[in-house]
């Protein structure tokens, strides 16, 4: 048989993991259409079924294929959603604080912020006189920092009684709730001997690792068995930033790793085929209890051990067609996978190096040595493959991710095999050290790769995010492999033109508008700035610098407004983000910050909205707090503390938080947000103003104000930030009026643009405007 009619027969069944795939998507995403929906496949696969009997043909076994796997898929949410609907009534009936008796069924892994995240399934959850018992519903459960000393003695398998709070899901969520735990007690601990036993070998090879140096040290047990608590932040930002962070997450390579060292180890002693892919099974399933079923190690234990079966039947080359019936299989048992990301990944890293690897290092046979072109040609297809998806968490592209990984190829699994053998060693400890100081060395290898690559500068180029940018990057890569793959032929010139062109034509945009935007950007706005106020329409976007701080008051209406903002100060994260209330046009912009923020201070949340940016925002890393007067914190070298609002104050507008900032070469700045005359006044009722340098003034500049106030606060400049052209007529002539009566300085944002003000070294108030105005003063 041709080369080209076996990839034909191994990319059969495709459409099937397709359909499978979109129809799951669909079902978890709008599960009203579940029932109905699942009924028409059945009807389908009947059908089918009865077709093939009588006339089998391929493609009438793959429509029946996709039929059931869909059939499966869909059934599966629409029997689980009366359950799930009667936890969702029971989180949102007006008792949002949550009392839940779960079964811990995932790691506990650590985000950026500190916090700990872990899954569980929920045995009985209580919502004040309401109850749902039974049905081991899904959940997600977050402990902030400062709490998760109350986990201890935590581990999968243990029961636990939550106290907590829910936080909205999103679209095609998998947990049925996702839960703030205020208190996790332990009810009994990981009463499962297995389980138990795989917790306490994972614990001692951290425990063994723990005691050797530097950052590989953190590294061996995430190469080894995906144990990350001890990995740090700044580790974690460089091994995403040099494209390395795969490896500390199991997955497909690390299955095959551990089968093909059973299987060659029964291979090695005589055993038969039979025998061996026993062996090779039996040791897969011990991996996975081993580093627990998260779905990247279920889908690679699924695709190994189809692929075992494949062997066994003596057609261990269909590989693509064995990771399509893992795929469907997979969606028939947990049709959530379908909007999993970390799902999505691993299904195509797999698929790029079956169907990519080989022609790519054909193709780059033409210009270098085959044995650099085979090492090369893993990487590289997996990065064409996995970065157009990686885009839409991280609108970044690692320019150094294939040199990095080649760098890291060989010491990866030598790491694994020591640190895994090591983990095993447990009742030995002197070889169990001994090991880990093995698994040590290539692990400090790989961890100084990923330092040293994800320090360079330029390294990791912003990309469009969201759609936009899936889409260029996803053009990119077409055209790179047609590049490399083109056929010797007439038309192999035409194709690498066009295909250049298009490579050039928008790396060239994107490349042309991130240099403007993060290189040149910083040099068009004053070096020394320390409060800018961004120019986002008709919203409020205030930065503060000092001492490299910075903090971010409101995100302004729309997230590519604000990201320009930042980009043009170079900004990258920040340290403080405070969200006044949750108006659109003070949080629209949050999607431009997620996972970029530290420490997120909010006024009060009125729920829908709010609490799901307060969401999105902890699952991207940030711990939230909310604010009340007298909170106070530390930004460089400067402090701000919390004047409003009182908690007596319903969210909205006049619960705006107000705060006052000074020191650490900051003006002195008062903050408004949007609050109204009254509020104002109640507020200098419970704490009179003094002086500052610089007033947000409220409510971008709206009639209702107290003069008095103004008058108190004595600024030197004002600031006002508002739209062009907006419909509100702001800011008003009285406000104008009255900060013309104070001897204020106004600048703003929907004449001037960005204002950036800042003391120099006279201690004398220094104004910048993005654009020139007749008459600005």
């Amino acid at each position: 048989m041709s080369a080209a009619r076996r990839r034909r027969r191994a990319a059969r069944l495709v459409p099937a993991a397709v359909t499978a795939w979109a129809a799951a998507a669909l079902a978890v995403c709008v599960p009203e259409t579940a029932v109905w929906a699942s009924a028409a496949l059945w009807v389908t696969a009947v059908v089918g079924c009865a077709l093939l009997w009588r006339h089998p043909t391929p493609v009438r076994a793959v429509i029946v294929v996709a039929a059931v796997g869909a059939a499966v898929a869909v059934s599966h949410v629409a029997l689980a959603q009366p359950g799930r609907t009667s936890v969702e009534h029971l989180a949102t009936g007006g008792a949002r604080a949550l009392v839940v008796e779960a079964t811990v069924s995932g790691k506990l892994d650590p985000n950026s912020s500190g916090d700990i995240w872990f899954d569980a399934l929920a045995d009985r959850i209580t919502a004040g006189d309401r109850a749902v018992t039974g049905g081991a519903l899904p959940l997600r459960v977050g402990v902030a920092a400062d709490a998760v000393a109350s986990l201890d003695r935590v581990d999968i398998g243990s029961e636990v009684t939550v106290r907590a709070t829910s936080i909205p899901l999103g679209v095609g969520d998998r947990a049925v709730l996702v839960l703030r735990a205020q208190e996790v007690i332990v009810r009994a601990e990981r009463p499962n001997a297995v389980l138990a036993a795989a917790s306490d070998l994972r614990r001692g090879l951290v425990e063994s690792a723990g005691g050797l140096p530097g950052p590989g040290a953190a590294l061996v047990p995430g190469l080894a068995v995906g144990e990350t608590r001890a990995v740090s932040a700044s580790l974690d930002e460089s091994m995403k930033a040099s494209s390395l962070s795969h490896l500390t997450a199991v997955s497909g390579a690390n299955c095959a790793l551990v089968v093909g060292v059973a299987y060659g180890t029964a291979a090695l002693v005589g055993a038969r085929r039979g025998t061996r892919i026993a062996a090779g099974l039996v040791t897969l399933g011990g991996f996975i209890v081993l580093v627990t079923p998260e779905p990247s190690v279920v889908r690679a234990g699924a695709m190994a051990a189809i692929a075992m079966f494949a062997l066994a039947l003596g057609r261990a080359g269909a590989g693509l067609s064995v990771l399509c019936l893992a795929v469907v299989l997979l969606l028939a048992v947990d049709p959530w996978l379908a909007m999993s990301l970390g799902f999505a990944l691993s299904t195509v890293a797999t698929a790029s190096l079956l169907v990519l690897a080989r022609p790519l290092a054909d193709g780059l046979c033409r210009w270098m040595p085959r044995p650099l072109a085979l090492a090369l040609s893993i990487p590289f297809a997996a990065q064409l493959a996995c970065g157009p998806l990686l885009v839409l968490v991280d609108p970044r592209v690692p320019v150094l991710g294939v040199a990095a990984n080649l760098l890291a190829a060989p010491a990866a699994p030598v790491a694994t095999l020591a640190g895994l053998a090591a983990c095993l060693a447990a009742p030995f400890p002197w070889v169990q050290d001994g090991l880990t100081a093995i698994a040590w060395l290539p692990a400090s290898w790989i961890a100084g790769i990923a330092q040293v690559v994800g320090a360079l500068p330029g390294q990791q180029l912003p990309w469009w995010s969201e759609l936009g940018g899936l889409a260029a990057l996803s053009a990119v890569s077409v055209c790179v492999a047609v590049v490399v793959l083109a056929p010797p032929g007439t038309n192999r010139r035409m194709l690498r033109g066009v295909a250049l062109v298009v490579v050039c034509t928008v790396v060239g945009l994107g490349g042309g508008q991130t240099a403007l935007r993060t290189v040149a950007g910083p040099w068009t706005v004053p070096g020394n700035w320390a409060i800018a106020a961004c120019d986002v329409g008709q919203g409020d976007a205030v930065l503060l610098r000092s001492e490299g701080a910075i903090a971010l008051i409101d995100t302004g209406p729309d997230p590519a407004a604000l990201d320009t903002c930042l980009s043009r100060f170079g900004i990258s994260r920040l340290d403080l983000l405070v969200l006044t209330h949750f108006d659109a046009d003070h949080r629209g912009g949050v999607e431009a910050v997620r996972a970029r923020v530290d420490l997120v201070v909010h006024g009060p949340s009125d729920g829908g909205a709010a609490d799901r940016v307060l969401a999105g925002l902890r699952q991207g890393g940030s711990r939230t707090e909310l604010a009340h007067p007298g909170m106070q914190g530390i930004l460089g070298g400067a402090r701000w503390r919390v004047l409003w609002p009182s908690a007596a104050v319903a969210a909205g507008n006049d619960a705006s938080v107000v705060l006052d900032v000074r020191g650490g070469g900051i003006p002195d700045t008062l903050l408004l947000g949007d609050l109204s005359a009254e509020a104002q006044q109640a507020m200098q009722r419970n704490e009179p103003v003094g002086e500052f340098d610089v007033v947000k003034v409220a409510h971008h500049g709206s009639a209702d104000q107290d003069a008095r106030l103004y008058g108190a606060a004595s600024p030197t400049l004002a600031l006002v930030t508002v739209g062009a052209d907006n419909d509100y007529g702001h800011p008003r002539e009285s406000i104008l009026s009255t900060l013309a009566s104070v001897g204020a300085t106004v600048a703003r944002t929907d004449q001037e643009g960005i204002v950036a003000a800042w003391k120099g070294n006279d201690g004398v108030l220094a104004l910048w405007r993005e654009r020139d105005v007749a008459g600005a003063r």
